[in-house]
């Protein structure tokens, strides 16, 4: 009786085991449709046209007045608490000129995810070093001198 029930503890830990391995799959942004975007024609449509048919964007450019839309749609996967991989991705691009008619369409895929490596753990940052209890004590202790500047308080 003992051993079975070990057994039946070891098959449930296991399948608990295995359970958080599931690869999970997610879709964020655009919902495509093809026959939708291919519709799309530049020096045929406007930006009224193009919200008609596509929707709003997910987000558009700042730099040229917003004369540059985007439509993303990305597929992941992931495996437990890895970090999500693209698996495919869908990225329309819709110009405009500056009359609001669109200039050009460009369609790309996921060949344009960058892997973006980060730096560390810590930013580095230039100024004085402060330990745990300067940052706690700081503002407490008259005339300290190891006040650093900072943006909000520029004078120390």
């Amino acid at each position: 009786m003992a051993a079975s029930i070990k057994r039946g503890a070891i098959a449930t830990l296991g399948l608990v085991a295995l359970a958080g391995c599931a690869q999970v799959r997610d879709h964020k942004g655009y919902i495509v449709d093809s026959t939708l975007i291919n519709t799309v024609q530049p020096g045929v449509d406007n930006k009224d046209s193009v919200t008609k048919t596509l929707g709003r964007p997910t987000f558009d450019s700042q730099w040229d007045g917003g004369n540059t839309w985007y439509y993303l749609a990305r597929d992941t996967r992931q495996l437990a608490f890895a970090t999500p991989k693209p698996v495919s991705q869908t990225l329309l691009t819709v110009r405009f000129a500056s009359s609001g008619d669109v200039a050009s369409v460009q369609r790309t895929g996921v060949e344009t995810v960058r892997d973006v490596k980060l730096y560390g753990r810590k930013t580095p940052v230039l100024g004085a070093h402060r330990t745990f209890f300067s940052e706690l004590f700081g503002n407490i202790a008259p005339g300290s001198s190891d006040r650093a500047s900072t943006a909000d308080n520029p004078g120390g």
